[in-house]
């Protein structure tokens, strides 16, 4: 029986009881999760293994690389820079980035970029193995592409180019990488855990991710974003997801689907080439503005803390970064997604408990990982785990735990 550490204040009993079950059926491997009410630690919950090889415990502080909750971070490097007059978000890329305006991007904004509608969701030809840690180079890439829809008239979920195209932007007004910009001007200041571009210390004692049994998209020779060889998503029952439908089961079959533009979007660069995926330094060292940050549950829930309480944003520039800019079927993911300025919002692709679902935001990870953060009821949670979920549409086990704070509060 795994033994969960940490602690829980009194009001929040029922997360730790749903943070038990999930061990308890088998959900977990090891996993970690952490909530901040009005500044205030009130869940730090970790337990089981970091690495199911070796059997290494996971520990108060095991960091793991989230995925795609990496994305709302990379957002808020360029809001910063935004908010210091440094980049204007309704200004051409081009602005910044002059060779980007080829093939008929030359009225791509940044907002386009932040809310997945430059219609540039995947790389054309196979990235190598030697351009995965040369992000300017991969940006090349995408600037000598055309389009493959009308830039601001749909949106898609751009699972890895978003970070090679909003990167370049940062990297072309800070004169840093968004991994050394945000270190410099979030991460450290702030004492978070949470590195874009694990040292070796942090790669070191990071959590092994992994799925067991594979099937989909693996099978035919794709993966899912960063999916590692031993860490792809199995496709199984949507059944307990709320508001199902048919979307889910053409997401489904988008899934399952080799050459669909969500496979295309999310399997390229090729990271399942890499021995151990996902898990491989170089993706854990790379620092991808996609999918790269590497933090501790505590670290990503401090994040959504300290940019709900006013210390990384304006209240005024997060409040407009909030506000939907696009809502509806999602060219990529097929179901409806929601985005403000890069942030999630309330959605089928943002799972969010009623009480949540006009005022949370934040993002998701492939396999289950989640960062939310929720100024109307002071709230920052991050949940990691390294069981890749085994539904399509991502995990329900972090659905159920913030479900479990919102009823708690």
């Amino acid at each position: 029986m795994t033994v969960v550490h940490g602690q829980c204040d009194p009001r929040f009993s029922r997360v730790r009881e749903v943070f038990d079950r999930h061990f308890a059926e088998g959900e977990e491997l090891g996993a970690a999760f952490a909530v901040f009410l009005d500044g205030e630690p009130v869940v730090d919950l970790w337990g089981g293994v970091a690495d199911r090889h070796s059997g290494r415990p996971w520990e108060r502080g095991t960091p793991a690389l989230t995925y795609s909750c990496t994305k709302a971070v990379t957002a808020t490097a360029a809001l910063l820079l935004a908010e210091r007059g440094l980049l204007d978000v309704a200004a051409p890329v081009a602005d910044v980035w002059p060779e980007f305006a080829r093939h008929g991007k030359e009225r791509i904004t940044v907002e386009h970029l932040l809310t997945h509608q430059a219609g540039l969701p995947t790389i054309e030809g196979p990235v190598p193995l030697e351009e995965f840690e040369d992000q300017a180079a991969i940006a090349d890439r995408l600037a000598g592409q055309a389009p493959i829809w009308e830039p601001g008239t749909a949106h898609g979920y751009h699972a890895l180019t978003y970070g090679f195209l909003l990167g370049e932007v940062i990297r072309r007004v800070s004169g840093k990488s968004a991994g050394e910009f945000v270190a410099a001007e979030i991460a450290e200041p702030l004492g978070l855990e949470l590195w874009f571009g694990a040292p070796e210390e942090v790669a070191a004692r990071a959590a092994r991710l992994s799925a067991g049994r594979r099937q989909g998209p693996a099978d035919a020779g794709a993966a899912p974003a960063g999916a590692a060889a031993d860490a792809v998503p199995r496709v199984s029952t949507v059944s307990e997801l709320p508001g199902r439908g048919d979307p889910v089961e053409e997401m489904s079959r988008a899934v399952l689907d080799r050459d669909s533009l969500m496979n295309r979007a999310l399997g390229n660069p090729p990271i399942h080439r890499l021995r151990g995926g996902a898990n491989h330094p170089v993706i854990l060292r790379s620092g991808w503005p996609a999918i790269g940050v590497v933090a501790s549950a505590r670290g990503l829930a401090g994040f959504y803390r300290d940019l709900a309480a006013g210390r990384i944003l304006r209240p005024e520039t997060l409040e407009d970064a909030l506000r939907r800019r696009v809502t509806g079927p999602d060219r990529v993911l097929v179901i409806d997604s929601s985005f403000g300025l890069g942030y999630m919002r309330p959605a089928l692709t943002f799972l969010t408990p009623s009480r949540g679902a006009e005022s949370a935001f934040g993002h998701t990870g492939l396999g289950g990982f989640l960062g939310l953060g929720d100024v109307e009821h002071g709230l920052g949670m991050g949940y990691t785990m390294n069981k890749m979920a085994d539904a399509v549409s991502g995990s329900l086990r972090a659905y159920r735990l913030a479900e479990a704070v919102y009823g708690s509060l």
